[in-house]
């Protein structure tokens, strides 16, 4: 028998507890201390015997690893299980001193290169400032040249569907795991999911990326009197079948009065209690069902569980459920509750396939036969059901896919269909424009809070509910036309063998949404594993300087280029005629004038805490967390323009807003080409434009509105604004594109997600003389993140039917 003296610190039990427990992924995460001794001492016991010390060390610790990562991954949401792998590896791989720090350092971070322009077409001047940033260091020497002369093979491999399974052109195929990594989020940031899990799969063995749930009967077994089984509820999802299947193995029935099911919310609270007592004596199963819904008796539970955990029947188990909170501040199970029980996540299927079966399956062949008109009925209840899967499984496109989230449910469909059956019994014509109100604005309308998603619903409806569907004329995607009359099971076999694989096409999108939606992924994985590393001051060592160095660089950096602030009074001195135009100029001054007067505040005083001089607060803290992370304080966002940048790119944005407003306000002439994203309120720009037109000709300002005619040119064509209205540049547009020589709207490139516009003549007309012909109403956005940061429609050209752009999300962005 050989001793082994094991410390759990060194390398792999609290590693894995700070993997999970930091509640900015999810508050229902944590788990005790207790809880993974529990797992590491069965993980000790179950490890293979060697009589080679050095052997049977190494089994213990695959062993640990190996528990520990099922035991944590099974309470896991299926998007946060990549985010807790990737930092096991990372760890673990940096305690073995395997990878550089430096790199991983600049994986996590992205710290691009800002300003610089892509001498290659195929990669963008954020990829470009990726590759700049690489090639200051030295194992990526002359990587930006090696780009640029050997264009033709960079590209073929940079354009690769699965580019992380390629070789890298030249001799960049030798580099490390970790180097690949890095090239490969400056070229192909929307593969980096992908190129993660393959890197852990490298190092650290397939198990640890198989998709593969555990079995509910090797969870059973950690399970025990003080340690529970807790269930994080999905929609549609029902995980205590499994319960009461394994239970009926095990001779635990509600027939033998061995096992008690309590749905709490309904004043069951006294029943639960006494199934506990009863439970914990006898040594029976008891389940209770949304704890989520009885707050003020979830410190009761608590403590009745805590008392029972010791004295209680060997036998005696308890299995909860309840559905997480939507915020942290929402979140009401205790911790001791999470701490010391088994979770286990069981979400739906995704993708359009699982999603419209699952749409079908509520209903049946009754159904279908139900009303006299069945032809119709059937069309419209799978027109439906298409119409259902859509609106729920686009959400996965974020705000591309709809600007708010909500919460569709089946009870929307099956409502829906319901009033379907009673308007065709009652009318002899199927009235399609009393359906699609209904549906639209009324069952799934009604959780709608957002005017341009409403607009998004109604559109659907408009292609999938209409008179041509008796026809066979009607298409609900590409490739996937509405199926004719069948039976129930017809209509399954009809998805299964006619439904085009997954695609953005099927919810009307161009390929570039997935490539925009896994980019945003693969950004939220590095920013979370990235905020998950150690806190301490000696964090940065190994990485170019320890966290105070680091935060001191980027401190020094701000405050030596930022400019001062803007004199208003001297400014207000220079004009006599104080023209809308003149007003938003002081406006922004006094805006711009309010956050930097705070960022010089909060990194004096920072800079004083880090001497010594100070007593460092929890807001200081705060801020040095932010300036160390690239993140923009709090304290500044909520003082300035919405942005989606890090810091650093947020910085240089700032620097040049406020270029733009000395270089207007030296003279007050209007710029010939206006920076509309350089404003903090682009709209009181706009605004300006119909105010300055009112006065002109007198015209009543709400009687106008604004037109919208893009040029052929660029700033640099410009010497001088328009006599009337204004030049504007600076705009993307996502979803679609630009087709300047035709000047309408086209469809978009691939890989090309926001192609920059023309620059945009803007001018002030009266409303009865504005053209809506074959025009497209284009949302303008702020920021990528859409929704709350609208800022006005653009009508723009196009000779498609509008609903095409409307289905696939098209804005115009001021920023990217």
């Amino acid at each position: 028998m050989i001793a082994i003296r094991y410390e759990p610190t060194i390398p792999h039990l609290l590693l894995y507890r700070r993997t999970v427990v930091e509640c900015f992924i999810h508050c229902l995460f944590p788990f005790s201390l207790s809880a993974f001794s529990v797992v590491f001492q069965k993980a000790v016991l179950k490890a293979a015997p060697d009589e080679v010390l050095k052997q049977r060390v190494a089994n213990i610790i695959d062993s640990i690893t190996s528990s520990v990562y099922q035991y944590t991954t099974r309470g896991l949401f299926e998007c946060d299980k990549l985010t807790y792998t990737a930092q096991l590896a990372f760890q673990i791989l940096l305690m073995n001193k395997e990878i550089n720090p430096i790199e991983l350092d600049f994986l996590l971070r992205y710290p691009a290169q800002p300003g610089v322009i892509s001498p290659v077409d195929f990669l963008s001047n954020q990829s470009w400032g990726g590759i700049k940033a690489l090639s200051a260091m030295d194992e990526f020497r002359n990587l930006d040249r090696d780009i640029e002369g050997s264009a033709k093979r960079w590209k073929r491999f940079v354009e690769s569907e699965c580019p992380e399974k390629d070789k890298f052109p030249q001799e960049w195929k030798n580099k490390t795991a970790l180097q690949k990594l890095c090239m490969m989020r400056a070229i192909r940031p929307d593969r980096m999911t992908y190129a993660v899990r393959d890197f852990v799969e490298e190092k650290l063995g397939n198990r640890y990326v198989a998709g593969r749930s555990l079995e509910f009967a090797i969870s059973f077994e950690e399970s025990g009197p003080a340690t529970p089984m807790f269930f994080i509820l999905s929609p549609g999802v029902d995980p205590l079948k499994d319960v009461e299947k394994h239970g009926r193995k095990l001779g635990y029935t509600f027939d033998n009065m061995n096992f008690h099911n309590v749905s709490l919310g309904q004043g069951q609270e006294v029943v639960a209690e006494q199934a506990l007592d009863l439970a914990a004596k006898e040594g029976h199963w008891v389940i209770l069902q949304n704890i989520h819904l009885v707050a003020k008796w979830l410190s009761t539970l608590e403590k009745k569980l805590e008392q029972h955990s010791e004295g209680g029947h060997e036998n005696f188990r308890v299995f909860i459920s309840a559905e997480p909170s939507g915020t942290p501040e929402s979140h009401i199970i205790p911790q001791g509750i999470l701490e010391n029980s088994i979770k286990i996540t069981n979400e739906p299927p995704t993708g359009m396939h699982a999603n419209l079966h699952k749409a079908l399956d509520n209903f049946n062949q009754d159904t279908l036969e139900m009303c006299a008109r069945e032809n119709e009925f059937k069309s419209i209840l799978f027109a439906l059901c298409y119409f259902h899967a859509v609106v729920a499984e686009r959400r996965k496109f974020g705000p591309q896919g709809w600007n708010r989230s909500y919460p569709f449910n089946t009870g929307d469909l099956t409502i829906s269909v319901n009033v379907l059956y009673n308007y065709l019994e009652a009318n002899s014509k199927v009235p399609y424009d009393d359906l699609r109100y209904l549906f639209g604005e009324i069952m799934y309308g009604g959780h709608i809070t957002d005017d341009w998603d409403r607009r998004l619903c109604r559109t659907y409806l408009e292609e999938f509910v209409k008179p041509e569907m008796m026809e066979g004329d009607v298409y609900l995607a590409p490739g996937f036309p509405l199926p004719g009359s069948m039976d129930y099971n017809g209509y399954h076999e009809y998805i299964d063998e006619t439904l085009p694989a997954e695609s953005p096409y099927l919810y009307g999108l161009h390929p570039n949404a997935e490539i925009g939606f896994l980019t945003q992924t693969s950004e939220k994985l590095f920013r979370t594993v990235l905020e998950m590393q150690p806190q301490d001051s000696s964090a940065g060592e190994g990485t170019g300087g320890t966290r105070e160095e680091k935060v001191k660089a980027v401190l020094d950096d701000v405050m030596e280029k930022l400019h001062e602030e803007f004199n208003l009074p001297e400014l207000m001195s220079k004009v006599e005629d104080r023209t809308p135009y003149i007003v938003v100029a002081f406006q922004e001054c006094e805006r711009m004038n309010f956050l930097t007067q705070e960022i010089k505040r909060s990194l004096k005083e920072l800079n004083l805490g880090l001497k010594g001089e100070l007593t460092m607060t929890s807001d200081m803290e705060n801020l040095q967390n932010a300036l160390f992370l690239d993140q923009v304080p709090e304290s500044w966002t909520k003082r300035a323009y919405p942005s989606i940048s890090g810091l650093g790119a947020w910085f240089v944005d700032l620097l040049n807003r406020i270029k733009e407003l000395e270089t207007w306000t030296s003279d007050f002439t209007l710029p010939s080409v206006v920076w509309l994203a350089g404003f903090f309120n682009p709209q009181s720009f706009l605004t300006a434009i119909m105010q300055s037109m009112a006065r002109k000709n007198e015209w009543p300002l709400d009687k106008m509105c604004l037109q919208c005619d893009v040029t052929k040119k660029s700033r640099e064509d410009f010497s001088s604004p328009p006599r009337e209205g204004a030049y504007i540049h600076g705009l993307f547009m996502e979803g679609a594109r630009w087709d300047t020589q035709t000047g309408i709207m086209a469809e978009a490139r691939l890989k090309e997600l926001t192609p920059s516009m023309p620059v945009i003549f803007i001018k002030a007309i009266p409303v009865d003389k504005q053209d809506t012909r074959n025009v497209y109403q284009c949302p303008v956005y702020k920021t990528r993140q859409r929704g709350p940061t609208f800022v006005w429609t653009f009508n723009l050209k196009t000779k498609e039917n509008p609903s095409k752009w409307t289905l696939a999300g098209v804005a115009l962005l001021l920023q990217v």
